[in-house]
């Protein structure tokens, strides 16, 4: 009988069907040390300091003693001698054993070695093996060094005579394994941009953070000469406890992402060639944005291929915390590809959205449609971890500031008021929770909006909310978000402007800070402009909130376009919100008594509405803007 010694994946010993066969553990350490550096003996000393490290009682021979017993019991039952013992050595019988690492010194071609190579450093090196001693783990450390060497090596000799459509693809795969464990790779890197020819890919993605990073460093806090907090840092030069805390977060591990290649609905043999390279110009997005680790393509399909396992055992055992699932369909004519994120642990649904794949210009959008993808998942992301990491660390804060969430999102002063409750419960857990800092400030923007009385306190509330929210964190878009609001409702339009052009810049496609974005250009009297910002953000959102409605509908009446905004505010859960401008739209289409039923309904609401009060407490730019309000308010019978 034939056995062979496993070494990738857990450390075992197998009969010639591949069954476990019994054996001592310290005894295939022992094989495994000695076929790694093809040894054909080596002192005992040397393998007892192996095993056991240095003792000054001489308890490591001892045990040494103990194992060359049972292992010779073990190799006399099984009538099979792998090791042979001498009073001072140790010695390898190898005929009598094969071994997964014999392949790595072969002399086959470069491609199969590659091949071979991949799929076996996908799983790992004495994996649970059981030796606690200094130089086992320096040994360990050294081969896995060495494997990895290997690997690389062999990659840049496939490199350079890869022609065949598979072997290029297998230097593809290898090339982003490789990239993904070791990001900081000067060789893969530049490797990888000469055989994706991505070098404008990645410049596109070095730009946007270096755009990022630019932005935040111009960004001066000492332009909010309102917060309390910044001034306090102004004043004592140093930064306080509590936001510094809240700077330097606790180091979390970067979450592992694998985007599973698309299944084809559509059966459509081109679209699922060019949706190959599609899935490769995301994870190039990927690997550039440094911000997650992607498990390379190889491996993704492999895993999307297995049949015999659950799919969510092997998630596990990757260590996979998202999970980005593609998929290709077409109905009549279009082609889409629709995507998802799905947070493993939880199972929850984080982004979703579908792209159509017109074959006309599917191969001029694909680099777009990938950036896009790219982006918006790590966005998601960073939100998801900074949350999930409150949820882990602070429980009670994070549940509170859920329960804050969910009333916000029904504009109703009561809902407001209650929001605001379970938001401070939520900073009285976590006093640097910036999504609950930036969420407060919220809520007093948004009371304003539905009182309609001016009140400035409100908004110097959300304000200094917003500030708090960016000391605590001031990479994230949310406090920029909230401070562009609060600006832009104090009539301070170029300060707004510049927030939330960083908060979009931060996160490009969080479609609630492009929805807040539109808002403001409306103020600024760029409704064309805010209307195309609105239908972006709907499009990312399209089950989407009130707010983005009524931005919708106050653009389109900018535009003269009146049907249109009725055409918004019909589509809105709660229409009341919007009354005034309902009244204004149906007067200006020359509809009085449907006019005559919204003034009513303000009236009920708000008996002391009074339009020129109104129009002089909200922020327009040009006086047009304010005429064309005036008129349809006056239409209407205000």
């Amino acid at each position: 009988m034939t056995f062979s010694l496993r070494t990738f994946g857990g450390l075992k010993l197998l009969d010639s069907d591949g069954h476990d066969v019994a054996f001592p553990e310290k005894g295939l350490l022992i094989l495994g040390y000695l076929l790694a550096g093809s040894l054909e003996r080596e002192p005992r000393s040397t393998i007892a300091l192996f095993l056991w490290g240095h003792d000054n009682n001489g308890s490591a021979q001892v045990n040494l003693r103990k194992l060359v017993s049972r292992i010779k019991n073990r190799q006399a039952e099984l009538d099979v001698q792998f090791l042979r013992f001498t009073e001072t050595m140790i010695e390898l019988e190898p005929s009598s054993l094969a071994s997964d690492m014999s392949f790595m010194d072969g002399n086959a071609s470069p491609f199969s070695k590659l091949a071979r190579l991949v799929e076996t450093l996908e799983t790992e090196f004495l994996a649970g093996a059981n030796c606690q001693s200094k130089a086992f783990r320096r040994w360990l450390r050294a081969q896995k060094s060495r494997h990895a060497g290997l690997l690389k090596e062999t990659l840049t000799i496939a490199a350079a005579q890869a022609v065949a459509k598979e072997e290029i693809a297998l230097v593809k795969e290898t090339a982003l394994l490789i990239f993904s464990a070791d990001p900081e790779d000067v060789d893969i890197h530049r490797m990888l941009l000469d055989i994706f020819n991505a070098a404008g890919e990645v410049e596109y993605f070095r730009q946007i953070f270096e755009g990022r990073g630019e932005l935040l460093a111009s960004w001066s806090p000492l332009r909010a000469k309102t917060s309390p907090v910044l001034e306090q840092v102004r004043m004592s030069g140093s930064v306080p406890a509590s936001i510094a805390e809240a700077e330097t977060p606790p180091k979390v591990k970067i979450p592992r992402l694998i985007l599973l290649p698309p299944s084809n609905d559509g059966r459509d043999g081109d679209t699922a060639m060019i949706a190959e390279s599609l899935i490769e110009d995301i994870t190039i997005g990927f690997c550039a944005l440094n911000s997650l680790q992607v498990i390379a393509p190889y491996t993704a399909v492999q895993i999307s291929r297995q049949k015999d396992e659950d799919p969510f055992v092997t998630f596990e055992r990757h260590d996979i915390a998202y999970i980005l699932d593609t998929r290709l369909s077409r109905q009549d004519s279009e082609i889409s590809l629709f995507s998802q994120l799905i947070e493993f642990a939880s199972s929850e649904i984080v982004w979703a959205e579908r792209f159509s794949l017109e074959l006309s210009s599917l191969v001029r959008q694909r680099r777009d449609i990938s950036r896009r993808i790219a982006l918006s998942v790590a966005s998601q992301i960073e939100r998801h971890e900074m949350m999930r990491s409150h949820f882990e660390e602070k429980p009670t804060a994070y549940h509170r500031y859920l329960m804050g969430r969910q009333y916000l999102g029904r504009l109703t002063l009561p809902n407001l008021r209650r929001a605001r409750t379970e938001l401070r419960a939520s900073l009285e857990e976590s006093a640097n929770f910036a999504l609950a800092l930036s969420s407060i400030a919220r809520t007093y923007s948004k009371e304003w909006l539905l009182t309609a009385r001016g009140d400035i306190n409100l908004l110097k509330s959300a304000e200094e909310f917003a500030m708090q929210a960016i000391a605590a964190r001031h990479n994230m878009a949310d406090g920029y978000r909230e401070l562009g609001v609060a600006k832009v409702l104090q009539g301070a339009i170029d300060e707004s402007l510049e927030a939330l052009e960083l908060a979009e810049t931060l996160s490009p496609h969080y479609a609630d800070v492009i929805a807040d974005h539109a808002d403001t250009l409306v103020h600024f009297s760029r409704p064309d402009l805010a209307l195309q910002k609105i239908e972006r953000a709907i499009e990312l959102n399209p089950l989407s909130p009130d707010s983005y409605l009524w931005t919708a509908s106050g653009a389109s009446y900018c535009l003269s376009n009146f049907e249109d905004a009725l055409g918004y505010i019909d589509k809105m859960a709660d229409p009341s919100l919007v009354d005034r401008l309902s009244a204004a739209s149906w007067a200006m289409l020359g509809n009085g008594e449907k006019a005559s039923f919204f003034v009513r309904r303000v009236r009920e609401t708000n008996p002391d509405f009074n339009v020129d009060r109104w129009l002089a407490a909200v922020p327009l730019k040009e006086q047009w803007q304010k005429d064309i309000y005036r008129e349809g308010l006056k239409k209407a019978g205000f």
